[in-house]
């Protein structure tokens, strides 16, 4: 019986010898492709409009649009309908209003529905 457990462990043990010898000369042969990468990163602007919060950062997203940032400087900016500090699962708000309510519309359509 003892040597019916030595067995299942030791072939356990292979297995996994083999498969992480595997993955070693498979991350061997990966090698990181070069020239796919954006080189024009630079400081953006990622404005919510919701709540008009300015992030600052680094990007590669092309914009027309600049905006004077807290610290006084001019920047490129990227608008955005929705962030972090406007989303109801950051936030805590249920009630999420977008600009064309969409939303609202939705919940009251379907509210009605459900209590058929």
């Amino acid at each position: 019986m003892q040597t019916q457990i030595k067995r299942k462990k030791s072939k356990k043990i292979e297995y996994k010898q083999s498969f992480k010898s595997h993955c070693l000369k498979r991350q061997k042969e990966k090698k990181m492709k070069k020239g796919i990468h954006p080189e024009s990163y630079r400081l953006v602007v990622f404005k919510d409009m919701s709540n008009d919060n300015m992030i600052l950062t680094k990007s590669c997203a092309n914009t027309k649009e600049t905006v004077v940032y807290t610290d006084g400087n001019e920047y490129p900016v990227v608008k955005l309908e929705i962030s972090n500090t406007s989303h109801p699962f950051f936030t805590g708000k249920m009630k999420l209003v977008d600009t064309a309510g969409r939303v609202d519309k939705f919940n009251s359509k379907y509210k009605r529905a459900g209590r058929k």
